[in-house]
C-alpha cells in the first residue's frame, strides 16, 4: 500500500510544468526578459516607466523559477504605458446649492499595451492592453503621497494581470 502511496505522489508531481504560485509554467522554460515600458501617456509621470517595468521583473523573480536575461530568453515581455489618468470618481453638492461641487473620490486609471512572446510556444503568445484603476478619498491626505500610492496599487494589479496571463491561462 505504501508503495501505491509513494508512486500516486511521485506522478502527481512528476508532471510537465511546474507551478509556483498558481502559476503554470513549462518545466522547458528557464528564462524571460522584460523589456522597457515606455510611458507613452499624454500625462506623464517620472519614473513610471522604470517603476512598473522593475515591478514585473520582480513579479517574475519573486515567484517563479525563471530567470530573466536578454540573451535568447524562452518568454518577452514589452509593451508601453499608453494612459494615465486621474477623473472624480463621484461629484458632492456641499450644501444642495449646485455650487461648489467637490468630489471626495479620485479614480486613477493606468492602461498597458502588453505583448507577451513565448519562444517555446507561439500559440501562448498574446498583445493586448490592459486597464485597472482604484478609486480613493481625496481628502485628509497629502496629495502627492496619496496619488503614489495608489500608482503603485494600480501598478500591481496590471502587473499580476499581465503575470496570471502568461503564466496562469488567465
Amino acid at each position: 500500500m505504501k508503495k501505491l502511496l509513494l508512486l500516486l505522489v511521485v506522478v502527481l508531481f512528476s508532471s510537465c510544468s511546474i507551478k509556483f504560485s498558481g502559476a503554470s509554467i513549462p518545466a522547458e522554460m528557464k528564462t524571460a526578459n522584460v523589456l522597457f515600458f515606455e510611458n507613452n501617456a499624454t500625462l506623464v509621470v517620472p519614473n513610471m516607466s522604470t517603476n512598473f517595468t522593475e515591478t514585473l521583473k520582480n513579479m517574475i523573480r519573486n515567484q517563479t523559477r525563471l530567470n530573466i536575461t536578454t540573451n535568447d530568453p524562452d518568454a518577452v515581455f514589452s509593451g508601453s504605458i499608453t494612459n494615465f489618468d486621474i477623473r472624480p470618481a463621484t461629484i458632492v453638492d456641499a450644501n444642495n446649492s449646485g455650487v461648489g461641487n467637490t468630489s471626495p473620490l479620485n479614480r486613477l486609471t493606468i492602461r498597458v499595451t502588453v505583448k507577451y512572446t513565448n519562444n517555446l510556444n507561439p500559440k501562448m503568445s498574446f498583445e493586448e492592453p490592459i486597464e485597472r484603476y482604484v478609486d480613493y478619498a481625496t481628502a485628509g491626505g497629502n496629495a502627492t503621497q496619496l496619488e503614489a500610492d495608489n500608482i503603485k496599487k494600480v501598478m500591481d494589479l496590471i502587473t499580476t494581470d499581465i503575470f496570471n496571463r502568461a503564466f496562469a491561462n488567465w
